[in-house]
Formats: structure tokens, sequence, C-alpha cells
């Protein structure tokens, strides 16, 4: 929670796309991290609309009121400014703010079921501001798919699968999962393999087969908390990127070499 000692440091305004599961999480974690003020959430329905983030986190204080997506318009974000927005909705909600790089502030998307004109959308943001564009924005995935690419670099010809396990209602394949196949070079049909059971949050797991050995890289998120951190993680970071478009890869890879702590 904020102390005064947090109060003398230059706080973060954050804005919120998304409440569901995963967002509640992320707005929880943001509230709770010293630095960054929750200054609203904007959800698809009406569902508690303007109430705030904060009685329903279960805090006694009345922090980031929520908004429905109906209320958006270019006008929203002068008025209610932030220095970054974080997107944990739906594969359309980029469309809604949009014009928030139009102010310079920055964008934190982490939908893993874009299509190739949503990134496109989000490509041509980043010619106004900072974007980070990241499906699966745990720092504990993106640490994978840096050392997976190392690993094939030493060991080009080892066999390589990718196994995926998600709770059971999960019905699309892990857009995280093809991601590392695409990275890797593989064929995501032959080579992702997934597993559907109980209330697994989400694990990933490559496997590179060499003779006479087995390398295994595996990564488990425990807690939806894992993605308000990595939230976090790169927003602490991107709050000083100049413009461009950027992904957590890039952040992991630039802090190991400058040998800088992710904590």
């Amino acid at each position: 929670m904020r102390t005064k000692k947090d109060e003398n440091q230059r706080r973060i305004k954050i804005g919120l796309f998304g409440f569901g599961k995963t967002g509640r999480m992320v707005a929880d974690e943001f509230f709770k991290d010293g630095i960054f003020d929750l200054e609203w959430v904007v959800r698809r329905t009406h569902k508690d609309n303007h109430k705030y983030v904060t009685r329903l986190l279960g805090y006694e204080v009345d922090d980031a009121p929520i908004y429905s997506v109906a209320e958006i318009s270019p006008i929203f974000f002068p008025n209610n400014p932030v220095d970054i927005i974080v997107d944990f909705s739906s594969a359309k909600a980029h469309k809604q703010y949009a014009a928030a790089a139009d102010f310079g502030i920055k964008i934190i998307s982490a939908i893993s079921k874009y299509k190739s004109e949503d990134v496109e959308d989000l490509k041509k943001m980043s010619e106004k501001t900072a974007v980070l564009y990241s499906p699966n924005i745990t720092l504990g995935v993106n640490f994978l798919l840096v050392a997976s690419q190392i690993l094939q670099g030493i060991a080009p010809h080892a066999d390589i699968e990718v196994v995926e396990e998600h709770f059971r209602d999960k019905k699309e394949q892990s857009g995280t999962a093809i991601k590392i196949a695409e990275i890797l070079g593989l064929d995501k049909d032959k080579h992702v393999n997934s597993i559907r059971v109980g209330g697994i949050v989400g694990k990933h797991e490559i496997i590179f087969g060499l003779p006479n050995q087995t390398i295994r890289l595996v990564h488990e998120s425990i807690n939806r908390a894992a993605f308000g951190q990595g939230a976090i993680f790169a927003s602490k970071w991107l709050v000083n990127a100049p413009i461009g478009m950027y992904s957590m890869e890039n952040i992991i890879v630039d802090m190991f070499k400058r040998s800088i702590p992710v904590y």
C-alpha cells in the first residue's frame, strides 16, 4: 500500500481497460504498488458503472471509477489524463483508445488474440507514442521466450515441442504457445500440444530433445496476479521509453545487456 515515502516518488498514472477475472487482479496489483495511481477502469458492459474499483476490491477508499466503453470518446483522454493505458480486455478495445496516442499516452497491450490488422493498428499508434505489445505479459514467459531462442541458437538441430496447459474451459489454443512456435520457426499445428484439465491458470513448457539428453524450459502462472506484476514491470520501463513499438522481450534483453535487476 502507499506510504509517506511513496508520496515523494514520481507517481505513474494508469488507466486500465478490462475488469474481468484477470483485470481485477491487475487492478489490485497496481493499487497495492506504491508508485502507481490507478485513475480509472473501462469495461465493456455497464456493470458497476461509476462505482469505485477500490471499493469492489474491498478497500475503504474511493479510487478509480469504472466507465463503460460506450462512454469513451477522444475527449475522454485529455479530460482524464494518464501516463499509460494498460489493456487486458478484448481484441477490439484498442480502437476505443487509439485517440490516446495523439495525447502522448503510452500503451501496454496484453491481448493474445489479435488479428494482423489489429497489430497494424498498434504499429500506427507507435508512430505517435510508446507502445508495448505482449500477448503474455508475465515476466517468466518472456524470459522463457528469450532463453528458448538462445538455446535454439546453441543447439539448432534439437527436436522441439511446445506443451501448453490451461484450465478445462479454455477452448482456444494458447496465444503464448503459438507465439513461442512462431519465434522458434515451428509449425503450430504439428509442434504445439494442448492440455485442458482442472483449474490450471497457465503452464508453458518447451522441450528440446538432443541425443542422450533432454532440456526443458518451463513457466507456470500460479495466480493471475502474475499478469499484474508483469504489467507493473512493463510500465516502469515504458514510462521513460521514446516513441516506438516494444515487446517484453525487448525489455528483458535490454536489462540483461545493462545488468539491471528485474526487481
